[in-house]
């Protein structure tokens, strides 16, 4: 899942095409003409040809004889990948994105906190703890914010003990990062801290059913912050 976008030229043309293509402007099943957009971004085709590599990797892109390269169907994209989830944030199905990532933590995220009741150890105490001081000190600094959230939460995975669990945080983090730049730049969300020590004081204590409701109570939150920033389409306007 690792980000491309910004790294020298080769980087902006991954970019530049990635947007295009998660946003609609290249679309499904469309040819793409190499040299032409290679000329557009003033860029050799060997460079091009690098990015597409990536986009193939992605599963944005794919080559065949006779064919040529060509944007693939939106069934075979890797939508938990970090590129393609901020593409999808900037293309404008943002909103989108942060449902289903809410839908995906009531799954995997209460359970976790149960298991990590159980099974943490001191060690994971001390992780979870230094990332709640990180979040408490990040306040006004939307990206430390979203990286300090994102630790206590890859830490609460990783306290379960469980190796799959763990690893999650694959699924997870990026669009948790996202979402979490976002609310944290509106500037209005409630404090992110009690919510989290919540969490953090039911494992503490080796109270699993606590910890599990803490946490259903956190993503609770979570999506107050989402759905005040962006509402439901079938929410009820304000009276």
């Amino acid at each position: 899942m690792a980000s491309y976008s910004g790294r020298g030229v080769h980087g902006q043309v991954v970019h530049t095409l990635g947007a295009r293509i998660v946003g609609g402007e290249l679309a499904e099943g469309e040819i793409l003409d190499i040299g032409a957009l290679g000329a557009e971004l003033d860029v050799s085709l060997t460079v091009m040809r690098e990015a597409l590599k990536v986009l193939a990797g992605k599963g944005l892109t794919d080559a065949r004889q006779k064919r040529g390269t060509f944007v693939r169907e939106r069934d075979h994209w890797n939508l938990l990948d970090a590129d393609v989830i901020r593409w999808r944030m900037e293309t404008g199905d943002g909103t989108q994105v942060l449902r289903d990532l809410a839908d995906v933590r009531s799954i995997i995220e209460p359970a976790a906190a149960h298991r990590a009741a159980l099974h943490r150890t001191g060690t994971d105490l001390s992780a979870l703890e230094a990332a709640l001081e990180d979040m408490g000190r990040a306040k006004v600094d939307s990206a430390a914010a979203a990286e300090a959230d994102a630790a206590f939460h890859r830490a609460l995975l990783a306290a379960t003990g469980n190796d799959m669990l763990k690893r999650m945080d694959l699924l997870l983090e990026p669009g948790l990062r996202e979402r979490d730049r976002m609310v944290h730049a509106h500037g209005d969300a409630d404090d992110p801290v009690p919510s989290h020590r919540a969490v953090l004081d039911a494992v503490r204590d080796r109270d699993p059913a606590r910890a599990e409701r803490a946490m259903v109570n956190l993503l609770a939150k979570a999506v107050a912050d989402l759905d005040h920033l962006a509402p439901a389409p079938d929410a009820a306007p304000p009276s």
